[in-house]
């Protein structure tokens, strides 16, 4: 009788992990492959993605939040008004479907969507909690996923022309089994995905200027050392992550009633340090304007002009480096937020950071 060990194929619980994250792998490739996400965008349209679904209007109770849901139509209405864009050259994305969102998030999450109750407290809109979910799908998710597939379009756009605006986005607190502050996809960590799989792109830095910390994509990649994070937020307010904190590769902390010129020049410094520690193949710029002095939940005491310039300098950064960049608008909590992205985007067009097609 042989003493030696049995060699009867049993896995061990190292070898059933290796093959459970490799099998997991293969499926998300495999729906990163087969999404529809991704098409070609002509060179007569400008690099400027929106819909009007992402408009979210629903019987005005959308008003109970403090956030603008309709501040990304206006945006682009600034735009056309201006000159700067031509209605006719807005790119208009798909819908995120099921099977797309599962390359980051998992079926539990995205069951738990069903329950308006849910969806009221990850949107902090409480009354939404008492309608049908079919109609909370329509009214509420619906421009969520609408936005989700812009963001994740954008990044081609982005290879393809040097930069692009998804005018929506930046949903920075979700992660893949969890929403909150307004957030209900991960559209952030879903656009790298697919960036590392169709663009073939290994190593994407995000720039996470909201004035909140982005704890959502800092927990989807805190093991991942091909995602670099330059987080610049008020550790003051929500939503008070510290373990997420843990997974930021570059903190910038800005606290409560930090004004104009200290700002820029923290950025200044932010972007030097990155440069030198990271050499991105993407860039995603999370460009929130709850910076601006007066927005009631960001607390910091930026001027519009502030964020033009911040915007400029970001873009100047990925452009003198070559590296492609992907803008989203995130957060911003004032009626004027909506004049001050606009005014930023034509500043970016009279630079000629941002070529708008034709």
């Amino acid at each position: 009788m042989s003493t030696q060990p049995s060699s009867t194929g049993a896995s061990t619980p190292s070898s059933s992990l290796n093959n459970a994250t490799d099998d997991a792998d293969s499926l998300r490739r495999q729906r990163i492959l087969s999404s529809k996400l991704y098409f070609d965008v002509p060179l007569t349209k400008a690099p400027i993605i929106y819909s009007t679904s992402y408009d979210i209007s629903f019987l005005g109770i959308e008003k109970l939040h403090p956030f603008d849901s309709s501040k990304w139509g206006r945006i682009c209405g600034f735009l056309i008004e201006n000159g700067t864009l031509e209605k006719t050259r807005i790119v208009e994305p798909l819908e995120a479907t099921k099977d797309d969102l599962l390359v980051v998030h998992s079926e539990a999450y995205l069951d738990s969507l069903k329950s308006s109750v849910n969806v009221s407290i990850i949107t902090e809109v409480p009354p939404v909690a008492v309608f049908p979910n079919c109609i909370v799908q329509k009214k509420v998710l619906y421009p969520f996923r609408k936005q989700v597939g812009g963001t994740i379009l954008a990044a081609k756009l982005a290879k393809e022309r040097g930069c692009a605006i998804n005018v929506g986005g930046g949903f920075h607190h979700c992660c893949a089994d969890r929403g909150g502050g307004f957030c209900v996809y991960a559209d952030i960590s879903l656009c790298i995905h697919y960036a590392f799989i169709r663009l073939n792109i290994s190593r994407v830095m995000i720039i996470d200027l909201d004035a909140h910390q982005g704890n959502g994509h800092e927990k989807d990649f805190s093991n991942d050392r091909r995602v670099y994070i330059l987080d610049m937020y008020n550790p003051n307010i929500y939503p008070f992550d510290f373990e997420a904190r843990r997974y930021i590769d570059q903190r910038v902390e800005v606290p409560s009633g930090t004004a104009t010129e200290e700002y820029l020049m923290m950025l200044d410094e932010a972007l030097q340090v990155a440069e030198n520690a990271f050499d991105p193949e993407l860039v995603i710029y999370n460009a929130g304007t709850d910076i601006l002095d007066g927005d009631p939940l960001g607390r910091l005491k930026i001027s519009p002009h502030g964020v033009t310039t911040r915007d400029e300098k970001v873009f100047k950064f990925a452009c003198d480096k070559n590296i492609p960049l992907v803008m989203l608008t995130s957060g911003g909590y004032m009626k004027s937020s909506a004049r001050v992205i606009a005014d930023s985007i034509i500043n970016l067009s009279n630079k000629s950071l941002i070529t708008m097609g034709g």
